[in-house]
This record gives structure tokens, C-alpha cells and sequence, in this order.
């Protein structure tokens, strides 16, 4: 083509093929990434941060605060941690399922001594990167290991990061019905009617207690017809419990349907977090399990497990596992910490209470008893986006726009104010 053109001509195709080879020798690497979308909960954090108003309140960020509003860690942590460090233990690798005292009470914390899993040694566990890093895991062993699909169910709605990690460990997430809007509560015949109607075999993640982010939970007598149902369907249930002790107060009354699932002989995964109920936030202490049908078949899967973990981190941190094994260890400290899980559990509970009287003092018309009959951290308001806007806009109290509310971060301090917001958007 070139010797077709005229010299003038060729000398400028020329150079406009020069630019273009410059260019894109010149470009990024990444030119073509795209702006990914900005996390929710940072979002609000930012904005509340960027508030100059005394008064402002953040009912968005998913961790404990004390009275005060301010971050609190547990005494028996403290304890711990004296103790460890009275010990010079050494900074040595863990193994590739972690520490093993901490892997030992993990486990008689969520299934007790008396349970049969633990006594046959049918419990397969690994020490993980906090409640996320056990989802995770156990995504990636039902997307290897499997043999009935790689579709996992989870309730409408559940906490925003379970179909972000499964679907990144390359499961398929599909919804299953769990929270009425008109009743504020469990759709409980919604769940049952799902349950019944997707495939026999497959996955079901259920939340262990203090649904997040609804705080709606089914009762033990509904637990008992959700395993029914999961057990004629051959369904496998996969639990995540990352609020053991700090939903209730009481962490046996918490791991009621983990247990109840192994008593009417269902094998389960359960993933368990220690950042709420020991206030671990930043150590990531968690575990995955699987309650398998013989110990040897529990060697085959703790083995897989130990293939998948080796080339995602090699193995976990140690001190958090430590300061967990140490408070689950030793009576003194156990028996301490289960009165400072009490003691959360209570405030919140308190704070409930005083949020819904409050709203009924100002005389409002609408009827807030969901607030109390919630349960954990966080309670589902039943307000809309808009009015959760002008609540911020107006009021400078931030939470998520689909009505969620922290309630660790209501305070003696702030609880009338809030009322009063909530009142005037309300009304």
C-alpha cells in the first residue's frame, strides 16, 4: 500500500503509525482496569468522619463499643496476653491448620465435649484468616471436593461478603427467602417453601445466630423444621457463626442449631469468627470445620484442607490463636470471659430497649417492637433508603441506606437524640 502513496503521504502514514506504536508502547498496564465501586461501610465511615457536628452518631461500622462510644477490649484479653507474654514464647511458624491448642477449644467451644463429632474424632478443623478467611475456605473445598453441584444457597438478604467470597472461590450463589420487609421479621414459610424446592443435595448456608444483618432469628422449634427439612432434601448445611456468646449472652444457647444438626445426624461445615465474642477485631481469629462420618475419613479431608490453605497463606498468625487458646483454656480466664460476652450482650440488649421506649415516649405511631425481638449487633429498622438519607443529611446520623443499624454504637449518651431522629423522619 505504502508504494502506492506518494512520498508526502507516506511520510505522514508513517508518522501517524509511529504515534500510535508510541502510544501503546507508552500506555499503562492497567489502563483498562476499571474503578471499582467503594465499600458501603467505608463510605459511611468517611462521611461521619468528614461531620463536624458534635453530636453525629455512626450506627455503620460491625464492631463492639463500650458505653462511651469508644473500642473496648475485653479484660480476659488483657489477662491473656500478660500471661503469654510472661511465657516468652517464641514467633515460630504454626502449622499449616494452625495452632493446635487453639483449634482444640475452637472446637468444644462450638460442639462440646459431650458431642458425639468430638468424641468419635470425626471433626476435621483448621485455624483461619477470622470468620471470612473460614467462608473461604470452605468455598474453595465445596468448589473442589463437592460431588453435587458448586451452586450455594444463601438467605435474602445476608451479610454482603458471603456471595463475594463464594463467588470468588468459584461457587455459583443462588437466594433462598428469609426476611419479610412487610413483617420486619423471619419469613419463616418463604424459607421452608425455598428449602423444599431447590435442588435435593445442595449447599445451604445458615446463620448460626444473630442473623446479620437482620438480627432476625428463627426460633429452636423453627430449627427444629428447618434441619427436618434439610435432612429429607439431603441438603448440606453450612453454618456461619461469628457471634457464639455475643448474640445472647450465653454461647451454649447460641450454638443451639450447630448442635441441634449433629444430634439428628447431619454432617455440616461451620465457619466460626473470635472477633466479636472476644473483641479479636484485628487479630483475625477464626476457624473451618467439617463434621465428618469417621475419623478416617476426617484424615482424608483434613488433608485436602492443609492443600488448599498451603498455597493461599502457607499458614495463620499466632497470637491471636494464642490469646483465644489461653481465655478458652484456663477456667479462671474462660470463666471470666464468659462474663464479659454476658456483659456486651447485655448492653446491647439494653440498648434496644432503650431505643424502642424512647420512640414510644415521643409518641410515635409506628409500631417498633422488632427492635426488641432482633437479636446481636445489628437491628433492621424498617426504614427506607430516602429516609435513611435524611437521617445522615439532616440529623448526622449515619448507618446503611437499607435500614441496618449497629446498635453497639447507641450509647445513654445518644439513644434520646436517636430516638428523635428516627421520630422526625418517621413521622
Amino acid at each position: 500500500m505504502l508504494s502506492t502513496l506518494r512520498p508526502a503521504a507516506r511520510t505522514a502514514l508513517r508518522q501517524q503509525q509511529t504515534v500510535r506504536l508510541t502510544a501503546a508502547a507508552n500506555a499503562s498496564t492497567w489502563a483498562s482496569v476499571k474503578q471499582g465501586p467503594p465499600d458501603a461501610i467505608l463510605g459511611i465511615t468517611e462521611a461521619f468522619k468528614k461531620d463536624s457536628f458534635k453530636e453525629k452518631i455512626n450506627l455503620g461500622a460491625g464492631t463492639y463499643r463500650d458505653d462511651a462510644g469508644k473500642p473496648y477490649v475485653l479484660p480476659s484479653v488483657r489477662a491473656a496476653e500478660s500471661k503469654l507474654l510472661d511465657q516468652k514464647l517464641d514467633k515460630e511458624y504454626a502449622g499449616i491448620t494452625g495452632v493446635p491448642s487453639f483449634t482444640k477449644h475452637a472446637a468444644l467451644l462450638a460442639y462440646t465435649p459431650e458431642s458425639k463429632a468430638i468424641k468419635e474424632d470425626r471433626v476435621a478443623i483448621t485455624q483461619s484468616i477470622s470468620g471470612t478467611g473460614a467462608l473461604r475456605i470452605g468455598g474453595a473445598f465445596f468448589e473442589r471436593h463437592y460431588p453435587h453441584g458448586k451452586t450455594i444457597y444463601i438467605p435474602t438478604p445476608s451479610w454482603a461478603n458471603h456471595k463475594a467470597v463464594f463467588s470468588d472461590a468459584g461457587l455459583e450463589v443462588k437466594p433462598y427467602k428469609y426476611y419479610n420487609k412487610d413483617t420486619i421479621g423471619l419469613d419463616f414459610e418463604g424459607m421452608i417453601s425455598d428449602l423444599k424446592s431447590i435442588p435435593n443435595n445442595s449447599i445451604v448456608l445458615l446463620h448460626a445466630c444473630a442473623h446479620n444483618p437482620t438480627g432476625v432469628d428463627p426460633t429452636q422449634e423453627q430449627w427444629r423444621e428447618i434441619s427436618k427439612v434439610v435432612k429429607e432434601k439431603q441438603h448440606y448445611p453450612f453454618f456461619d457463626m461469628a457471634y457464639q456468646g455475643f448474640a445472647s449472652g450465653d454461647t451454649d444457647k447460641d450454638a443451639f442449631p450447630v448442635r441441634l444438626f449433629i444430634e439428628e445426624g447431619h454432617g455440616l461445615a461451620l465457619a466460626q469468627s473470635f472477633a466479636k465474642n472476644m473483641g479479636l477485631y484485628g487479630e483475625r481469629v477464626g476457624a473451618f470445620s467439617i463434621v465428618t462420618d469417621s475419623a478416617e475419613e476426617k484424615a482424608r479431608v483434613d488433608s485436602q484442607i492443609k492443600i488448599l490453605v498451603r498455597p493461599l497463606y502457607s499458614n495463620p498468625p499466632i497470637n491471636g490463636a494464642r490469646i483465644a487458646s489461653e481465655i478458652l483454656s484456663n477456667p479462671e480466664l474462660n470463666k471470666q470471659w464468659l462474663g464479659e460476652v454476658k456483659g456486651m450482650a447485655d448492653r446491647i440488649i439494653k440498648m434496644r430497649a432503650l431505643l424502642k421506649k424512647n420512640l414510644e415516649d415521643l409518641g410515635s405511631k409506628h409500631n417498633w417492637d422488632h427492635i426488641t425481638n432482633q437479636i446481636g449487633m445489628f437491628a433492621y429498622t424498617g426504614l427506607s433508603p430516602e429516609q435513611m438519607d435524611q437521617l445522615a443529611k439532616e440529623h448526622s446520623v449515619y448507618a446503611t441506606r437499607d435500614g441496618r443499624i449497629s446498635v453497639s454504637g447507641i450509647t445513654n449518651a445518644n439513644v434520646k437524640r436517636l430516638a428523635e431522629s428516627i421520630h422526625k423522619v418517621t413521622s
